[in-house]
């Protein structure tokens, strides 16, 4: 079977899918994104360009369907000139960028198989979920319009599939049953908890009785809860002061306006200048490469992990399958992995207080709570490991390939040249 991947980036949420097709099962597997053309473990890339996109001419509320309608055109032109010869038998696209939407004019026999990441609500959402941010009218309004290009892939797509319940729950019911469930993966064979020859990283050494907190963040931003974090870690240190944190990732804001509401060059310079921190605790550790960051988490003694009723991010099944004891906020994505007293502990995300106190608990004891950490481990490798996981998607794959395409969607002609 020949299937065709499309996501702007590689390998994304795909790479790893498509390896394994192409190891364990025969399959061909071609991967259409902006990055450079070549093969990668078999894997055969094809490049697009965007030829446009959303100016400040665009209305704030439509651009981001502007860009998503350009990333499709992209992929329609980019492939237009080898359509003929690719011929897949099923085409996997991330849906919002529309990468997939042109592309039954080009294979109208492959069905589409789309990743839903996300659907946005303009209340009791990610977006007003944090009482104390700003949130601007028109971003209100804008929420509304962000989903234009899902809901094209919805209604276009053979079939679909979400990683998580949370993230299915968001769509449309009149679309549900077109959407399964079913995570990415992960590889417990890599992200798994090692026994460090001494306690260390770096050229930073720890006593055996210092205790050791550990954050993780793409970017430390609002939606993260990266200000919280911080208030919290003040109080945890001046509680129990034989601790250190360890906080990976950028200065970067990956999800969320931030960045319009202040002045500083970064919402971590912004959060520092609010209090006077010991940064001889907090040591910021930038972004590591995976092997470095499973370094880091084998080191953890308690891992914080906060975030806004938004996308869970893979650090915190990695965290789990590194057998970190969890400490995370009680919001609705994070319940579904996180069962308090379980498979970890869950504390009010507004509430600061409650989790240096919980937190020093732990710190107190962390052999009292090793369990929890223990239980995460088996969670993420009876459901979700790579072995669980890929004979489900290639399930999935497999039955959508078998479904009939719609007719009235497919493309009959050939295209003109342009």
């Amino acid at each position: 079977m020949h299937v065709m991947f499309v996501h702007q980036n590689f390998p994304a949420q795909f790479g790893h899918i498509a390896s394994y097709m192409i190891k364990n099962l025969g399959w061909e597997c071609t991967f259409v994104s902006r990055t450079n053309q070549g093969v990668v473990e078999g894997i055969k890339k094809i490049q697009y360009s965007v030829a446009g996109g959303a100016t400040k001419r665009t209305h704030y509320f439509t651009r981001t369907f502007e860009n998503n309608t350009w990333h499709a055109a992209g992929v329609y032109y980019g492939l237009r000139p080898v359509h003929a010869v690719l011929q897949p038998d099923l085409i996997v696209g991330h849906s919002g960028f529309g990468s997939t939407l042109f592309l039954p004019e080009l294979f109208p026999k492959a069905p589409v198989l789309n990743y839903f990441e996300f659907f946005y609500y303009p209340h009791n959402s990610d977006l007003d979920f944090r009482k104390d941010s700003k949130i601007l009218e028109e971003d209100v309004l804008r929420s509304r319009c962000r989903n234009a290009m899902i809901l094209l892939d919805l209604e276009y797509c053979t079939a679909g599939y979400s990683p998580t319940e949370f993230q299915r729950s968001l769509l449309p019911e009149a679309y549900k049953e077109k959407v399964r469930v079913l995570h990415d993966g992960i590889d417990t064979e890599f992200w798994k908890r090692t026994e460090p020859k001494e306690r260390a990283y770096g050229a930073m050494k720890f006593s055996p009785d210092t205790r050791i907190v550990t954050y993780v963040s793409r970017g430390f931003e609002a939606a993260r809860g990266f200000d919280v974090f911080m208030r919290a870690a003040k109080r945890i240190y001046e509680m129990y002061p034989n601790v250190v944190f360890l906080c990976v990732g950028s200065e970067r804001v990956a999800y969320g306006g931030d960045m319009r509401f202040i002045k500083e060059k970064s919402y971590k310079e912004h959060v520092l200048k609010q209090d006077n921190y010991d940064l001889n605790k907090i040591r910021f550790l930038g972004t590591l490469p995976p092997a470095e960051l499973v370094k880091v988490l084998s080191l953890s003694d308690l891992h914080i992990y906060l975030t806004v009723p938004f996308v869970l991010s893979w650090s915190v099944l990695d965290s789990m399958a590194c057998r970190c004891t969890m400490l995370c906020s009680d919001t609705a994505p994070v319940r579904e992995m996180i069962k308090h007293h379980e498979t970890g502990l869950l504390f009010d995300f507004h509430d600061d207080k409650a989790l240096a106190e919980m937190a020093v608990e732990v710190l107190k004891d962390p052999e009292a709570y090793r369990h929890l950490g223990h239980n995460a481990e088996e969670l993420i490798r009876k459901h979700y490991s790579m072995e669980v996981i890929m004979p489900q998607m290639v399930d999935l794959y497999q039955d959508v390939a078998n479904m009939k395409v719609d007719a009235r969607q497919a493309g009959f002609h050939k295209p003109a040249a342009r």
